[in-house]
């Protein structure tokens, strides 16, 4: 069952004289329950295609199918409904309120759905467990390390169990411990709920934690891998060899 499906995705910017086409035509899908990678050039279309599937950005033409629910034909604030209960975020910057506390950050998202106190309390300890935060959670975020700030910014992306998690270079502002810390909690997440996420990142060792890694070449896909099988460390060996044919930025660490 596709959780979400695109096709002819037209994006561009600037006016008739000055016209630069982003996304020319693309077609994307993503299985319920699947982590998938997007990767490309910087210039690509990759976090274009990010913004425009995760409803940041409009596309100029195209379809774009969340949980069989068309997006593209929404208005402002069916559509901003539409993302309070649907998707997820997690940004490279952490996009945390410093005036509440880790625990306070994660619970938002549930401050406009109608659950209990008893149901949000399950949901937070199972996720605080699950990603190490549980002793910081009365803590402010500029109490915390970058890490633990990014786990936050998973917990506040999961704790209303949306229908597709974007992640924008969740690992970009890590040390490379923090960064296999939060892609390792990632992968289990996507495990334990069936839970599907879509994440564009440069570093082809977070690519590898995902089953599928979609290359993006001017605006559209060039080519796709599966994992299938393949030891997590294999996996990364074949994204490697597409990213140097590709022309992309070499990722020197495991």
């Amino acid at each position: 069952m596709f959780i979400l499906q695109a096709t002819k995705l037209h994006k561009s910017y600037g006016n008739k004289w000055n016209k630069q086409e982003v996304l020319k035509g693309l077609d994307v899908s993503v299985k319920k329950g699947e982590f998938v990678s997007i990767m490309g050039a910087s210039g690509s279309g990759k976090t274009t295609l990010l913004n425009v599937l995760s409803s940041i950005d409009k596309v100029n033409d195209g379809s774009i199918l969340i949980d069989g629910t068309e997006m593209t034909k929404m208005k402002e604030k069916q559509l901003a409904e539409f993302r309070k209960h649907q998707l997820g975020f997690i940004f490279q910057e952490y996009n945390l309120l410093d005036t509440l506390t880790v625990k306070e950050n994660i619970l938002l998202p549930l401050s406009v759905m109608n659950i209990s106190r008893k149901g949000a309390e399950q949901r937070f300890r199972a996720l605080a467990k699950t990603l190490g935060i549980e002793d910081v959670q009365n803590k402010y975020p500029n109490e915390i390390s970058g890490g633990q700030k990014q786990r936050t910014s998973a917990a506040r992306a999961f704790i209303h169990q949306p229908s597709i998690i974007f992640a924008d270079e969740p690992t970009g502002a890590l040390d490379s411990k923090s960064a296999s810390d939060l892609l390792d909690k990632l992968k289990e997440l996507n495990q334990q709920y069936e839970a599907t996420i879509v994440m564009v990142t440069h570093h082809a060792v977070a690519a590898s934690y995902g089953d599928r890694v979609i290359f993006i070449k001017d605006g559209q896909i060039y080519t796709q891998l599966h994992k299938g099988e393949q030891s997590r460390k294999d996996f990364f060996q074949d994204i490697m060899s597409t990213q140097a044919v590709l022309g992309g930025v070499q990722d020197e660490d495991q």
